[in-house]
């Protein structure tokens, strides 16, 4: 059974899909349909797509718009994806730059099929953005690489400020919503990554209202504590079609703002929650929360 949408969800989700410029969304579109860089925001069906085209700022989708695991919350295409296009880094610098962009989010789909999963194509955007945007700062949201430690050192080598990877959900749904996905490897990634370069910060978010059970929530937050992460996300599930999974409750601002104040209370120097916040939502301004 499908719930129903409280209403002023449904509002707060009409308007920052519509966004508050509309002549800078079609600019944004348009900046990018012709530099040929898909996004998360639209292959994701970002709900927050309006307000971030809006302020001239997307979230990258590199490594091409298919993915090679197939998620029951994620919209993004599964499928058998094309090689790499070694031409993308130069492309996506360029869009930082014609953006204006001082803090740029990449992320990418899941690549099994590529050996060290991308990792060196990731390493290639994040030169490109040094060679042609000099002080940008790149937050790179990661696959889990398979565990591979020298594909998240490949990575790591290239000096991004931001490391992020989602750990999305509470282990005991994983076989439902994140099949290929292994908890204790995404949580093993984030702490060897504050390990191996402790100058980069870590980051990490989590879904609410997928059926997990207080408890839970709390299990993984000191968790990704106990892994140093730095910062966090939590946010709202919202089944992207009838196809994905379904959502179990809709999660109230109170209950958001109290597990803001719980992960603060762990030591993150970091937290945005609420309905609509997403890995990338408003990240530079919660990365600000940090100096």
């Amino acid at each position: 059974m499908t719930l129903p949408v409280p209403r002023w969800l449904t509002l707060e989700v009409r308007q920052a899909k519509r966004g508050e410029n509309a002549s800078a969304v079609a600019h944004t579109s348009a900046l990018l349909e012709r530099l040929r860089l898909p996004t998360v925001c639209d292959s994701a069906r970002c709900p927050n797509r309006g307000e971030c085209f809006s302020h001239h700022t997307a979230t990258f989708l590199i490594l091409g718009d298919v993915c090679t695991r197939g998620c029951a919350f994620c919209a993004v295409k599964r499928g058998r994806p094309a090689p790499p296009d070694p031409e993308e880094p130069a492309r996506l610098a360029e869009a930082v730059a014609e953006l204006g962009l001082k803090h740029a989010v990449i992320t990418s789909v899941t690549r099994d099929d590529l050996e060290g999963g991308g990792a060196a194509h990731y390493a290639a955007v994040v030169r490109a953005l040094r060679e042609r945007c000099p002080g940008v700062r790149a937050e790179l949201l990661v696959p889990d690489f398979a565990g591979s430690a020298e594909a998240l050192a490949t990575v790591l080598e290239a000096g991004p400020s931001v490391l992020a990877h989602n750990v999305e959900t509470v282990p005991r749904l994983y076989p439902e919503v994140r099949r290929g996905a292994d908890y204790g490897r995404s949580l093993a990634l984030l702490r060897r990554a504050k390990q191996v370069a402790p100058q980069v910060v870590t980051k990490s978010g989590v879904m609410l209202g997928l059926g997990e059970e207080a408890p839970e929530v709390e299990a993984v937050l000191r968790g990704l504590a106990a892994a140093g992460c730095d910062m966090l996300t939590l946010g709202q599930y919202l089944a992207p079609s009838l196809r994905h999974a379904p959502v179990a409750r809709y999660v109230d601002r109170k209950e958001f703002a109290a597990w803001r104040a719980f992960a603060l209370g762990l030591g993150f120097k970091s937290v945005a929650a609420g309905p609509l916040v997403r890995s990338s939502y408003k990240a530079p301004v919660f990365f600000g929360e940090l100096t």
